[in-house]
């Protein structure tokens, strides 16, 4: 239900197109979560190991990228960060940008960092994912780690002391850095052997100790871990197929 507060209401529930195992629908799932807004999650043909084509889903966003917001009149918005702020202007509170000029560009800052910095260094390991072992460079994997921690330690830079990305509460910044580190910290260290950066971070592996104990947070960091095991699954019971 959303809350008395909000200037919109809907005549049912927003629908959202989107994959658990992508960190970018996460940030969309954190506001809808932490504004009560009532959603129908739906997953959408042809993403992660599924032999289904995009199709269907190119009716809805022609981008063909997760996630896209579906408002109760049939309205679609893809991309993630345009998301966010139109789900703060049409529900304002809870708010999750910061009233105050600088506290809000460091919550944009930090959300960059992610877009731009952070999941650019991992493409390359998600890449290698998809393929067989046999096929893995260990100059590539080096290489992709390398720039990792490299992107991390911007992310250190920034990240707030106070249990949170910025302030003392919940902001879009949460919901854009946590789902990666889940990524960077768990997923990449476990398939490929390399050492967990955030070792050698200490402000950010304080904020990722802390953060997980937010409620919505940890909420989404399960979603997250749960997706990305069903996709490993999916994606090993399609090759033991293919043999």
């Amino acid at each position: 239900m959303l809350s008395s507060t909000n200037s919109r209401r809907e005549d049912g529930p927003v629908k959202l197109f989107q994959t658990y195992d992508s960190p970018f629908p996460s940030r969309v799932r954190l506001l809808l979560y932490a504004k009560g807004i009532e959603v129908e999650i739906i997953h959408p043909p042809g993403f992660g190991a599924s032999e289904e084509t995009k199709a269907e889903y190119l009716k809805v966003n022609p981008i063909g990228r997760v996630p896209t917001l579906v408002l109760d009149d049939g309205r679609a918005l893809p991309e993630s960060e345009v998301i966010c702020e139109y789900l703060e202007d049409a529900y304002p509170e809870p708010a999750l940008r910061p009233a105050d000029p600088w506290a809000r560009a460091q919550m944009r800052l930090l959300s960059r960092i992610c877009d731009f910095y952070v999941v650019m260094a991992m493409v390359p390991l998600f890449n290698l994912a998809g393929r067989s072992r046999r096929h893995w460079e260990p100059a590539v994997v080096e290489a992709a780690a390398d720039k990792l921690a490299e992107a991390l330690a911007y992310l250190e830079t920034f990240i707030g002391s106070d249990g949170y990305a910025v302030g003392r509460s919940l902001t879009q910044a949460d919901g854009a850095i946590a789902p990666q580190l889940v990524l960077a910290s768990e997923w990449i260290p476990s398939v490929f052997g390399t050492p967990d950066p955030l070792l050698a971070l200490p402000r950010l592996a304080a904020y990722w100790k802390a953060i997980q104990t937010d409620p919505i947070i940890a909420r989404i960091l399960n979603e997250t871990r749960q997706g990305i095991v069903m996709q490993q699954q999916t994606a090993h019971d399609r090759a033991a197929r293919a043999v």
